[in-house]
């Protein structure tokens, strides 16, 4: 499995955020090229981590994008899910989906844990943390 590109870029910005510090904000054109995302593509970004209140953005010369709320309350997963929608390892291990091999399949019970795993590591894992654990690699 491998999160989108997308993702990838949402959450080096939510990083760059989280590094600014509470209720500062940044122009998108300079986490663009900081982060070395696309501009174009960051603001189709910004727009969906502002939708699911991830970020707040504000227009003009003092504007910018910020984290809508304090970088310990928004985990990896929160962004993730924002850009990516719901993680799923599998097509069977979705709710509502069906296993053309039942309760009968081996691996089911695999995915199924591999997946809560991930989605409980992504969960408990705030961007506070992140910027916390490593603040140099944080910064790349």
């Amino acid at each position: 499995m491998q999160i989108t590109r997308q993702a990838d870029y949402a959450v080096r910005a939510m990083v760059y955020l989280a590094q600014l510090g509470p209720e500062r904000r940044a122009a998108t054109n300079q986490i663009a090229q900081e982060k070395h995302i696309p501009p174009s593509f960051l603001a189709k970004i910004v727009s969906q981590l502002s939708v699911a209140g991830l970020l707040q953005t504000s227009r003009g010369a003092r504007g910018g994008v910020s984290l809508a709320r304090p970088a310990d309350q928004i985990s990896l997963l929160d962004v993730v899910e924002a850009i990516d929608g719901p993680i799923l390892l599998n097509e069977c291990v979705g709710e509502g989906t069906t296993c053309l091999f039942g309760d009968d399949c081996p691996m089911k019970p695999i995915w199924c844990d591999a997946q809560k795993e991930l989605v409980m590591h992504l969960g408990q894992t705030t961007f506070a943390q992140v910027v916390q654990a490593r603040p140099s690699l944080a910064a790349d």
